[in-house]
């Protein structure tokens, strides 16, 4: 009963979240108020999803450092090269950054490397390459969601305003391998908070996209 309170009020808090925040960046006049908040409220969410995880032995905590570290430094090699996701740099919108690149970035792929990989975990049972290359699909959907938001409120910005090809290319690479080795570990990977995070995050950016852009 506790765990199913917890799971109902983590879901409300996450759409009121996102509710709030989508209203923020709909009105001119309070871009600045919410910008100044969107690091509190990335760490916010993953706080939400650990707290809503069934498990956390090692292979979990590995996982967690995998997706974190490789997600980090995957864009640290793309800011300084462009020879990954294409010639950009980051803005001050996901705040401290080390090497160029905010330290918050690994976090976003936690959260949805984690939530995509809980979602489709009951399905396509066994098949843990395919349940890996159909999430790293829809992660290419919801970057192409959050693209042109993320240009016009300074998270980055792209060589000539062009957003490449290569860039959602590279995402489906970065993605498969990082849902792969979260699928190979031993941990239970379900999580009753999952699906309400992403859905959420795939409205937010396309309420955007149909409203602010």
């Amino acid at each position: 009963m506790i765990h199913l309170e917890k799971a109902g009020l983590s879901k409300i808090f996450i759409i009121i979240f996102h509710l709030v925040g989508f209203v923020g960046f709909s009105l001119p006049q309070y871009h600045d108020f919410f910008l100044s908040f969107v690091p509190y409220h990335l760490l916010l969410m993953a706080g939400i999803l650990l707290a809503n995880q069934k498990e956390y032995n090692k292979n979990f905590w590995a996982a967690l450092v995998f997706v974190y570290l490789s997600g980090y430094l995957v864009e640290v090699v793309g800011v300084s090269s462009g020879a990954v996701f294409g010639v950009y740099h980051y803005g001050e919108t996901l705040g401290v950054k080390v090497a160029n690149v905010p330290l918050l970035i690994g976090v976003n792929w936690f959260i949805i490397v984690f939530g995509v990989g809980a979602i489709l975990k009951k399905h396509l049972k066994h098949q843990r390459t395919l349940k890996a290359a159909l999430g790293a699909v829809i992660l290419i959907a919801l970057d192409f969601l959050i693209e042109p938001v993320a240009v016009k409120f300074d998270y980055w910005s792209w060589e000539n305003s062009e957003i490449p090809l290569q860039n959602f290319i590279a995402w489906f690479f970065v993605a498969f391998v990082l849902l792969r080795v979260f699928y190979e570990l031993e941990f239970r990977k379900s999580n009753p908070v999952a699906l309400t995070m992403i859905v959420c995050q795939f409205l937010f950016f396309l309420g955007l996209n149909l409203t602010v852009l």
